[in-house]
């Protein structure tokens, strides 16, 4: 069980990751100050395969507005996904996902909204881009170079997710083996050298928590994975950037109260000092945030 003796021991063992300072930037028109306070990202999912149901937009018009909504609610960055990333859920091409996301877009142009979008295609990256879009939330590694470039150009933002695949749909099982922050940190390392060598300087990172491996379908498991990952997140935040978490839902221990897992799930992650949480649950997280903020 999660107890104080265990954050206790986290504090003594990484004394100096406790320390670590992030890089602070603008995305549009809104400064970022995550050092001192952390910021929210909702969600829009366009695919009908996704899991969380209250996120889903089954039309560009529903997806303008849960967007509106969500900020109204208190996220400063709106992320939209067309193709889900579980192991069962159609997949969606290059073109397929542009015919989705330009009417979003182009709906959202004048409201002024921070807008991510979750691929791992290039193409779909370089199209969003000119769009409008002002992150790219990268779900794979295969093609990071092209996207990484695309992102430079536009002086966007990457949030790049540690997949152990060549992207979100092409992975099997999750190494299990160890402690899983030192190899985050090389595959981080890794791929931070080589966007800021192609001229991105706004980079978010994410431990993929929300992923579908085969062998973390185990309900303990999965969530001890992902429960340990966010206690241990400001030893990535050593490498001076921004972590990026998606906030699970653990239905086999919240089942029919499964809306009130990302909070709790908020709450682990925020001792673990994350800087940007991504959330279909916006106004709850918001108000534990809040909340905790009120002890600092």
């Amino acid at each position: 069980m999660l107890s104080l003796e265990m954050l206790a021991e986290l504090q003594q063992w990484h004394e100096e990751a406790l320390r670590a300072r992030v890089a602070e930037f603008a995305i549009g028109a809104t400064q970022f100050d995550f050092n001192t306070r952390p910021a929210i990202m909702g969600v829009v999912n366009l695919s009908r395969d996704s899991w969380y149901r209250e996120s889903v937009s089954p039309s560009s018009a529903a997806a303008a507005k849960r967007a509106r909504v969500l900020a109204a609610q208190g996220a400063q960055i709106i992320d939209i996904g067309v193709e889900s990333t579980l192991a069962h859920a159609e997949r969606f091409g290059e073109h397929q996902q542009i015919t989705a996301l330009r009417p979003v877009l182009e709906e959202l142009r004048g409201d002024q909204l921070i807008l991510s979008i979750e691929t791992y295609e290039p193409e779909v990256a370089r199209a969003v881009l000119k769009l409008g879009a002002n992150v790219i939330n990268l779900t794979g590694p295969a093609k990071s170079d092209d996207v990484y470039i695309a992102v430079a150009e536009h002086d966007a933002a990457v949030i790049i997710c540690y997949v152990e695949g060549s992207n979100v749909r092409e992975v099997s099982d999750f190494n299990l083996t160890g402690d899983p922050i030192p190899r985050m940190h090389e595959f981080f390392a890794r791929e931070i050298e080589r966007a800021t060598a192609r001229g991105v300087r706004k980079i978010f990172i994410d431990p993929g928590l929300g992923f579908y491996y085969r062998n973390l379908q185990d309900s303990s498991v999965r969530v001890k994975h992902q429960m340990l990952t966010f206690l241990n997140t400001f030893r990535l935040r050593a490498l001076g950037w921004p972590v990026c978490h998606a906030l699970p839902h653990a239905f086999d221990y919240f089942q029919e109260e499964v809306r009130s897992a990302e909070p709790f799930f908020a709450v682990l992650a925020a001792l673990g000092k994350t800087d940007l949480f991504r959330t279909h649950e916006v106004p709850k997280v918001r108000a534990v945030l809040d909340t905790l903020e009120t002890i600092r």
